[in-house]
């Protein structure tokens, strides 16, 4: 820890204490952050105090399944928008928020805005991801949980999805031959 900046870890620990997350530090300036969501469940953010920079990383979803293309240009066309963060890609394709503040701009203020920006891009954004990038799989796994008997409670954002196409019977409304 000592060429990292106290006054940078301290500002860390403090921010994340005062917000209420949950977070663990496996070795000093590097801190794993829990955040809460509601559309994906939690978010783990990565915090790494460096000589230079505080870094920020949050996995957000797998390598996409289909649609890669059209996935990464709504990733990059997002970009454009966010406060601190990028969506990136790693060596396999996972996609990831991640962003660097200079020390010196680490303030409770500003980690707070990084990680809402965090939070609102991997949760506000996760049911879109899935589906533009695993439609084919949520209609599989909603199909193979039909089938069992199984709840599919976790799959009504993706109703729409889901839901019979209403063709190929012959019937009209009310099951009479059309």
């Amino acid at each position: 820890m000592a060429d990292l900046d106290p006054h940078a870890i301290e500002t860390v620990e403090r921010t994340l204490d005062e917000a209420g997350l949950a977070w663990d530090s496996p070795s000093d300036g590097h801190y794993v952050v829990t955040l809460p969501g509601v559309r994906k469940l939690s978010t783990t953010c990565s915090l790494v105090v460096g000589r230079h920079s505080l870094s920020v990383n949050a996995f957000v979803v797998r390598h996409p399944d289909e649609n890669e293309a059209a996935v990464h240009r709504w990733l990059l066309e997002r970009n454009t928008k966010l406060y601190g963060m990028s969506y990136a890609i790693d060596r396999h394709g996972d996609i990831y928020l991640a962003g660097k503040l200079p020390l010196a701009a680490v303030t409770p203020e500003e980690l707070d805005r990084l990680l809402g920006t965090v939070l609102e891009n991997a949760d506000g954004s996760f049911n879109t991801l899935l589906e533009m990038g695993f439609s084919t799989a949520i209609r599989k796994e909603y199909e193979w949980r039909v089938a069992r008997g199984e709840s599919t409670r976790n799959l009504e954002a993706f109703a729409h999805l889901t839901a019979p196409t209403g063709g190929g019977t012959g019937e009209a409304p009310g099951g009479t031959a059309g």
